[in-house]
């Protein structure tokens, strides 16, 4: 059975929609030619489906209504084949230090042990940022790792730097009020928000 995730304390339900948002522009030349660009800006865009209860009800209704200029947070949602093959023993640290705008780092493979597999959502220590592994990295052995992601660096990381994965990996988010609504009730008992759609905050 997969991990359960939850927004305001109501399970989500799957499928949920993980979404990159990175904004590209095509260009095409005279010789026909397209040339496709990016501004190197990325952020990821959750949406989903909860269960509500009577003990998560008020707070689900509330979301829907107030706080739309504040911030939130909540573990970001790792998929299931990825989740159950995590096997890192504790945090993994950088063995060196990485400018912003690369998408590669080098991770000290003497502390920690296991295998944080290509797909995996985390940050690291020293920023806000969700990233995903576009390569496994296996700690297991003594070689210093490399470890590849997307998107690339927001922000440089120095030695000694701690790779935050699995459940606490915590996404900061902000509402996306495009789509607010309430509840709808069903018989007295049962409550359906509608979906529910977040936007990191980047």
């Amino acid at each position: 059975m997969g991990k359960v995730y939850y927004y305001n304390g109501a399970p989500i339900l799957a499928p949920y929609t993980i979404t990159s948002n990175e904004p590209h522009f095509d260009m095409t030349t005279v010789s026909l030619k397209v040339q496709r660009a990016s501004q190197g800006h990325q952020r990821w865009e959750l949406s989903f489906n909860t269960v509500i209860t009577k003990d998560t009800e008020v707070n689900t209704l509330l979301s829907t209504m107030v706080d739309f200029d504040s911030s939130d947070t909540m573990i970001m949602p790792q998929l299931p084949s990825v989740k159950d093959n995590i096997t890192l023993t504790s945090v993994p640290f950088l063995i060196a230090a990485a400018p912003a705008g690369v998408s590669t780092v080098y991770v000290d493979s003497g502390i920690a042990q296991g295998i944080m597999p290509k797909g995996s959502f985390f940050k690291f220590s020293n920023h806000n940022k969700v990233y995903i592994s576009t390569s496994d990295l296996n700690l297991n052995g003594t070689i210093d790792k490399a470890l590849t992601f997307y998107p690339s660096l927001k922000s440089s990381v120095s030695p000694s730097t701690g790779i935050i994965y699995g459940d606490n990996c915590v996404i900061s988010y902000i509402k996306n009020i495009d789509n607010q609504q309430g509840i709808t009730f069903t018989d007295g008992i049962l409550s359906n928000p509608g979906v529910i759609s977040l936007i990191e905050e980047v």
